[in-house]
């Protein structure tokens, strides 16, 4: 069997490739936890306004809080990706394809983050991030606050819930002005 030589450009293309398939896969999955957010509320909604059970409510928040979490470490893991195809990767196959310099590899990853909209479709991703997966639990432990009629220990995880969702709130914050 014939040896075949595998050049430093060839390793790094299949990196890119493979870190690509990793950032498209987690871009589905982390995009399908909406809907399951989504799915999840209003079958929670559903069945404690049938049941007329407000403590049935208490789901909603560490639900919307696991998914939530979730859905940041994936879309951390989504830019982390870019950034490394930006930063690391691309300046390294692109000083083997002309060790001069001028050349950019993978231009897109830079291109695209230059659009005049991306700070406004990061500001309403970031009131969308917080509506679905922190002020709609937030609003269910109103509901269940309100509805006043839950014995001691049911009040005291519901308040351990809100400080979990506030927890969530702000590292969704957080993380959406670190990117």
């Amino acid at each position: 069997m014939p040896e075949q030589d595998v050049t430093v450009g060839q390793l790094l293309l299949a990196e890119y490739q493979c870190v690509k398939d990793e950032q498209k896969a987690r871009i589905g999955f982390r995009d399908n936890l909406l809907y399951v957010t989504l799915a999840v509320v209003a079958a929670v909604i559903a069945a404690a306004a049938q049941a007329k059970q407000a403590s049935m409510l208490l789901a909603l928040p560490p639900v919307c809080v696991v998914l939530g979490w979730t859905y940041l470490v994936n879309d951390e893991k989504i830019s982390a990706i870019g950034a490394y195809v930006r930063e690391d990767l691309g300046p390294r196959l692109a000083a083997l394809a002309e060790p001069g310099g001028g050349f950019q590899a993978f231009g897109w990853e830079t291109a695209h983050r230059g659009d005049a909209r991306r700070r406004s479709r990061k500001a309403v991703q970031l009131l969308v991030d917080l509506l679905a997966f922190c002020a709609v639990p937030l609003a269910a432990l109103v509901l269940f606050w309100a509805d006043g009629g839950s014995g001691a220990l049911l009040v005291v995880l519901s308040v351990v819930e809100a400080l979990a969702v506030a927890g969530l709130a702000w590292q969704v914050v957080w993380y959406a002005n670190g990117a």
